[in-house]
């Protein structure tokens, strides 16, 4: 189960999350949003970070030039568009960056056009993304489109097994789910989340029939 914790602003929580196990960590460049942070701070954090972990720029309706300029001067992997971005500035920028995740709010029907937008994975949210609300998991299938899906959206230590076993997603990501305040990570929820998915991913493989281990998994950077 590929977990990513979101919202990082400090080096510590920043290490807190990869001693805790998490597989990717996302920096929000939105303006406005609490959580947001300077390019350059970014930068000196994942310099910081030992290998294997995913680096994931967060952009909401941004200018395509300033999204490639913020994940080349911050150093980071990956670019997740959180806004309604149209098809051909997300295909510009998909041609750019390692990796794109394109962000939908759950029941958008732009998500049937993921080809169009040139995304390595999707991600799921509330219909009001970043609002931290749980939206109606039976909506959506974990194995659609052909895919990596990354399910977001009120996760929390409390929920994200439940979620899991409802939705199959191929990853899960939070932000406020385990923070104490805006912007700041509770260490004792980020690693009650982390071990809440990889537990409930664990018996959902070993249960599930349909899983087929030669399904497309979510990017792995660590083959480069």
């Amino acid at each position: 189960m590929f977990v990513k914790i979101c919202g990082v602003t400090t080096e510590e929580d920043a290490l807190l999350a990869v001693g805790m196990g998490a597989d990717a960590l996302g920096f929000n460049f939105v303006p406005g949003s609490s959580r947001q942070i300077r390019p350059a701070v970014a930068r000196d954090i994942a310099r910081r970070l030992p290998g294997g972990i995913l680096t994931v720029g967060i952009f909401k309706d941004e200018l395509k030039e300033t999204v490639i300029e913020v994940v080349h001067t911050a150093g980071l992997q990956a670019a997740q568009l959180h806004g309604r971005e149209s098809t051909d500035d997300s295909m510009w920028i998909a041609e750019r960056v390692p990796y794109l995740i394109k962000a939908f709010a759950a029941g958008e029907s732009a998500i049937d056009r993921l080809d169009d937008y040139g995304a390595n994975a999707v991600l799921v949210d509330a219909p009001e993304p970043g609002s931290g609300e749980v939206f109606d998991w039976s909506m959506l299938d974990g194995r659609e489109r052909g895919r990596p899906l990354i399910l977001a959206g009120g996760l929390n230590p409390e929920n994200v097994a439940q979620a899991v076993h409802t939705v199959k997603p191929w990853g899960v990501d939070v932000a406020s789910g385990v923070e104490a305040s805006p912007g700041v990570k509770d260490p004792v929820r980020v690693r009650e989340f982390i071990l809440a998915a990889r537990q409930a991913g664990d018996s959902l493989e070993s249960t599930d029939k349909d899983f087929d281990p030669e399904a497309p998994r979510p990017y792995d950077w660590r083959d480069e």
